[in-house]
């Protein structure tokens, strides 16, 4: 194995077992804002000490290991090629630290390395600061929360939702009602207002990158996460839809041009193991 797929084995490993702080820190927040003996209470201590279990042992904090999703940072282009990730991949698959989970999806056969045209999934992308160091970042997305992601084209009448921010406000809205405890609550919102079909979801995902205690730079965006935050947790749909304060962790949006004729909300529902990690190299 080279230095660089062994690397990234290593940041398959964390990812996979380890969740970020600040994710652990919501969580053990929320049970604290939980009624004591409550089933919202019981679950999210159930979730921390699967946490701690899972880090201790080196082993998956969930069972489904998700679709894996890096984001190489364009100046490693040429180090981080899709062969090392690959070669990762694999070699992670046969530690155990990554399920077979990768199925053609026209004769339903099971890659078994997890390997094959689309998958993993690797996006080379420009450094937000180039003073930084490069480095790969990994997305784990489990197939219950990809389930509860939507996309909204307004105006819908259904939702009494028009072209503006307050129709975007009912789309999310609507989303967390759909999902209630399908999507493993408390959640975390990824939410693209505008773009095509294509970067709406791509863009709503990435924001699931964002650290839960970031707001939006665009003071609009940055307020309406406040709003549909307190909201959806006002809705009683609780940790696994059990009921309860903490239906969502965070609310991330961003906003992508559109042409005249559309205007698509897209949401990307994580669930509370938001498996996210940054190696740099």
């Amino acid at each position: 194995m080279s230095r660089v797929a062994d690397a990234i084995c290593g940041l398959i490993a964390e990812t996979s077992s380890s969740l970020p702080e600040d994710v652990e820190r919501a969580l053990a927040s929320a049970r604290r804002k939980e009624a004591r003996g409550s089933g919202a209470e019981v679950v999210l201590k159930t979730v921390l000490a699967n946490c701690a279990m899972a880090r201790a042992a080196g082993t998956p904090l969930c069972q489904d290991t998700g679709t894996l999703t890096f984001f190489v940072d364009d100046r490693l282009r040429r180090r981080v090629t899709r062969r090392a990730v690959e070669e990762a991949v694999r070699m992670a698959t046969k530690k155990g630290l990554l399920r077979k989970n990768c199925i053609d999806s026209v004769d339903g056969r099971s890659y078994d390395d997890n390997v094959c045209d689309g998958a993993p999934v690797v996006h080379y992308r420009p450094p937000s600061d180039p003073s930084s160091r490069p480095s790969v970042t990994l997305l784990m997305k489990g197939g219950g929360s990809e389930n509860m992601s939507r996309q909204y084209s307004l105006p819908d009448a259904a939702l009494g939702a028009g072209r503006d921010l307050a129709g975007v406000r009912r789309c999310v809205l609507d989303a967390v009602a759909a999902a209630r405890g399908y999507g493993c609550a408390p959640g975390i919102l990824g939410v693209c207002v505008g773009g095509d079909r294509a970067t709406g979801f791509e863009t709503a995902k990435e924001q699931l990158l964002r650290p839960l205690g970031d707001r939006s730079p665009v003071p609009a965006l940055a307020k309406l996460e406040r709003t549909l935050l307190a909201e959806a947790n006002s809705l009683g749909i609780g940790p696994m839809g059990l009921g309860g304060r903490t239906t969502l962790l965070g609310v991330k949006l961003a906003s992508r041009p559109r042409v005249p004729a559309s205007f698509f909300v897209t949401v990307a529902y994580m669930c509370w193991a938001c498996r996210r990690r940054t190696l740099e190299l």
